[in-house]
């Protein structure tokens, strides 16, 4: 009877697929459907639409469209496929909260890099975080503020009313400048992290201006605009604000569209750090695999097979005839087998310096 239901649900998800022509199709399609949805319950079936705010939402449909795509085509290759299947077998181990705080809300990980380094994370990725949670709520309807005829602010969460706070208090004046936060944030820490790059004689040597530089170019002029559109409220009584606006709007949708496709696509990448942190912690507190050469573990053994595994999908073996795969080394001797072979010397005789023995990663 359980092989029944079992085949029957195999049937239903395959003639689901073959609605599809691709696994991307299918995957836009119901990403839009539950975008639709969840606008029909925030505006409360369309009442309430902000069509000012138009040209974000199809540049959020369009940035959905892109991140699909890449997420998909990167999904598909072997060693991806492999993180993200054991990944999600791991999500249950009591490390995850802590490994999830470390890799997406502290950046731990960056803090050894330097406090300066990491400071300048913090508030460019916070900053972006700060201003995706108060746009895309607002962009989509699902949150709106109504204004009450005792000075009250009402806020309105899909379609519920959240809570009442007086237009002057704390929680108010953090509404309206939530974003003029974010762009704080944000201004400051790509100004640090433009300084780093181009007083950086290594980093200068490392950068390339379109994929290094131009996404931070990108953050940068989305927050100047933003905050300029506050100054020109506050103290010029809105002249120019309509400009402004559309400039600001014509700079986040640009963003919006490149994010998929650049160096920002590792912002809504991040959240995957999490499977790659507890897979190599998992299998390592299982089994290491011990070095071929000097006898060190390196990596767990799981990794270690699953990269021979990977490298055989793709007709790629670096058996050796030593009896070894190269994958068992670890990096110094590999290092030190690679230079042994292209010199002619045997392993044992290339010298400590030479193969970069200290190296680390």
């Amino acid at each position: 009877m359980e092989d029944v239901k079992v085949s029957q649900t195999v049937r239903n998800q395959q003639s689901i697929d073959r609605a599809f022509a691709s696994h991307y199709g299918k995957s836009m399609f119901l990403a839009i459907i539950g975008l639709l949805i969840l606008t029909f319950i925030g505006t409360r079936m369309f009442t309430h639409v902000d069509l000012n705010l138009y040209g974000y939402i199809v540049g959020t449909i369009v940035f959905i469209g892109g991140f699909f795509y890449r997420f998909i085509s990167w999904g598909e290759r072997p060693p991806t496929k492999v993180i993200i299947k054991k990944g999600i077998k791991l999500l249950l181990r009591k490390n995850t909260p802590k490994t999830s705080v470390e890799q997406l809300a502290t950046y731990r990980f960056i803090w050894n890099r330097g406090i300066y380094r990491w400071t300048q994370h913090i508030l460019i990725g916070w900053g972006c975080v700060l201003a995706i949670l108060v746009t895309f709520p607002l962009v989509f309807s699902w949150m709106y503020f109504t204004m009450q005829e005792n000075g009250m602010y009402t806020i309105v969460l899909f379609g519920m009313d959240l809570m009442v706070v007086p237009a002057d208090g704390f929680i108010a004046f953090m509404s309206y400048n939530a974003l003029n936060i974010s762009a704080i944030m944000v201004i400051i820490g790509v100004c640090m992290a433009l300084y780093r790059r181009l007083r950086n004689l290594q980093a200068r040597a490392e950068q390339q201006v379109i994929y290094d530089f131009l996404p931070l170019y990108l953050l940068l002029f989305i927050s100047i605009t933003g905050l300029t559109l506050t100054v020109l409220n506050l103290f010029f009584e809105g002249k120019g604000q309509y400009v402004m606006s559309l400039i600001h709007q014509f700079s986040v949708i640009v963003t919006l569209i490149y994010m998929p496709f650049g160096k920002l696509a590792h912002i809504p990448f991040r959240p995957l750090s999490v499977f790659a942190r507890n897979y190599r912690e998992h299998y390592g507190e299982k089994s290491m695999q011990a070095c071929k050469v000097c006898g060190t573990g390196f990596v767990s053994t799981e990794q270690s097979q699953d990269v021979i595994n990977v490298l055989g999908e793709n007709n790629l073996t670096f058996d050796m005839k030593e009896g070894f795969n190269l994958a068992e080394l670890c990096l110094p001797c590999r290092r030190k087998y690679r230079i042994s072979r292209f010199s002619g010397f045997p392993t044992h005789e290339v010298s400590v310096k030479e193969a970069n023995q200290n190296a680390k990663g």
